[in-house]
């Protein structure tokens, strides 16, 4: 059971799908945290599979992975880069995993020979659930996925109506984001749209005690005032969320409108006014830096920018740490011939200066990849590899360096002559799919030399890893021969985590995913030591440039 002064925020969202929820949820958790208060927040997601790891980013966006090993949400993402929360496999759940709990207490008899239904038994299953992310805290806010009308978001919804029932009124209120389209021909706000959603809540016995109203467009008093009469909700909890340059812009503007006062005097809470002093300073750094990189990021997942969203906030982050704007230029290495010239690739990678590639998996693109490590090596370009990026270079190392033809990874290729990338033993007797990587935070012993540990400045570190093959040790001392040394080690198995290539400007390859812990208001050090390698990149190629001119 949750404690008794627990608050409960519910966000659920209305009209379309993607207005940002999870972004709303966690600006307004960011403020309430200002104000001193010790919150947390999950996300419950509507479709039936168990997790999200074997779903298509194309089609999900990106995994987001917590310390404890859980494959979740790109939502908490958000959670983590605006809150200090470090989420854990409680702050996100599926119906699937509902749905998976709820029968097989069946199986076992525990509901003694009942009916089983959705109430009161999967209701009652999503309520102890939230009680338990709950627990110890001052606030838990709850955001309800999908959309409102959706019928696979029922359970959700009608969960949440009950466990405000249950904690009283004073102590649990609903927030609605809900889209104000702008109708061009007509030249008008519509807001029949937000009425429709809030009927529609309604009619399952939710009535929302603020609204936000998601728009383009700036919203007159009008507006709001019509949006609060037809909905029964008080015009100063009518609150405009305008497109803002910055996501990062969320919590002032949030701030300004006066969503977090509202929130805290419905719920009768007191507390301190938040100092947005640190998130204006990001704000200013992200709409006014000094200097810009570019930075080519290829993958084979461009199509969607969200299946990579960590990642390109992580860079952004960097960004701030050196004061400059990151723009990021996705490139498929599926359009990389892996025979093609170095003046191909640099016409393919376009006027970059540094390189990253991402994790992924499967074979295609991995040949493009592979190429495109080989050309920023050449060229001596800052490259920056990550979980899948780290193996590509290992291969292209142990190919072009070590002359081992064939060199590849067993997940391409099971009969390479030389599998600079394996499986381990233990994960050959895999079978399901889901949930069976090596997953969450392990620890690295960090070399006392070398791009890792000046970006640490200390010894051992804790990662996040989503990955089922790793670094061959048998070609360990081969390739640290041609100079690709290995700098990070997780010491109880001997596993490779950071590589690194000597006589190189900055080329670094690590299989955890850092991007997973970097924030706005704390920078991931080996992000925050790439974007300052690129920077001094742009300024070499510059310098070399005037003097050529000259």
């Amino acid at each position: 059971m949750a404690n008794k002064h627990t608050k409960f925020i519910f966000v659920t969202g209305g009209v379309v799908s993607s207005l940002g929820k999870g972004l709303t949820a966690a600006a307004l958790g960011a403020l309430l945290e200002a104000r001193g208060l010790n919150v947390t927040i999950l996300k419950m997601d509507p479709y039936i599979n168990v997790d999200p790891g074997t779903m298509n980013p194309l089609q999900h966006g990106e995994v987001f992975v917590t310390d404890d090993g859980a494959e979740t949400d790109l939502d908490l993402g958000h959670y983590e880069r605006f809150l200090s929360l470090t989420t854990t496999r409680k702050n996100n759940f599926t119906s699937g995993q509902i749905y998976d709990a709820v029968i097989r207490k069946e199986r076992r008899g525990d509901y003694l020979g009942g009916t089983v239904q959705v109430i009161p038994h999967v209701t009652n299953e999503i309520k102890e659930r939230m009680l338990a992310a709950a627990e110890g805290r001052d606030v838990c806010i709850v955001e309800v996925g999908g959309t409102v009308g959706d019928i696979e978001s029922l359970p959700f919804l009608e969960a949440v109506r009950q466990l405000s029932f249950d904690v009283g009124h004073e102590n649990s209120i609903f927030v609605h984001l809900t889209y104000v389209p702008f109708i061009a021909a007509a030249g008008e706000l519509k807001t029949k749209p937000t009425q429709h959603s809030v009927k529609s809540l309604l009619e399952i016995g939710i009535q929302p005690d603020i609204i936000v109203l998601r728009t383009e467009q700036p919203l007159g008093t009008d507006i709001k005032r019509k949006i609060s009469l037809f909905c029964n909700v008080r015009p100063n909890r009518v609150i405009t969320a305008q497109d803002e340059k910055t996501i990062y812009a969320l919590p002032i503007a949030l701030h300004a409108e006066g969503l977090d006062s509202q929130v805290v005097e419905a719920l009768n809470i007191w507390s301190r006014m938040p100092d947005m002093g640190e998130w204006e300073r990001v704000v200013a750094l992200t709409t006014r830096p000094s200097e810009h990189v570019r930075i080519a990021v290829v993958g084979k997942y461009v199509e969607l920018a969200e299946s990579y969203k960590s990642l390109n906030e992580a860079l952004k982050h960097g960004g701030l740490a050196n004061e400059c704007k990151v723009d990021i230029r996705y490139v498929d290495s599926e359009q990389i011939d892996p025979q093609a010239s170095d003046a191909d690739v640099a016409e393919a990678l376009g006027d970059i200066d540094a390189v990253l590639v991402p994790g992924g998996f499967g074979y295609r693109g991995i040949e493009g990849k592979i190429r495109t490590v080989r050309w920023a090596r050449e060229k001596k370009v800052p490259f920056f590899g990550i979980c899948l990026g780290m193996q590509c270079a290992a291969i292209e190392v142990a190919r072009d360096l070590a002359g081992l033809a064939g060199a590849n990874s067993t997940e391409f290729d099971a009969d390479t002559p030389h599998p600079v990338i394996h499986i381990m033993e233990a994960q050959k007797q895999v079978l399901d799919k889901g949930a069976t990587m090596r997953l969450g935070a392990y620890p690295c012993n960090v070399a006392a030399d070398g791009k890792v540990h000046e970006a640490y400045g200390k010894r051992l570190i804790s990662e996040r890893h989503r990955h089922r093959f790793e670094f061959n040790n048998d070609y360990r001392e081969k390739l640290h021969q041609v100079g690709l040394v290995a700098t990070g080690v997780y010491a109880d198995l001997d596993l490779v985590e950071c590589v690194e290539l000597v006589d190189h400007p900055w080329f670094v390859g690590v299989q955890f995913h850092p991007e997973y812990k970097s924030r706005p208001l704390k920078p991931h050090p080996l992000f925050a030591r790439f974007i300052g390698a690129a920077l001094q990149q742009r300024k070499r190629v510059h310098e070399r440039s005037g003097a050529k001119s000259a």
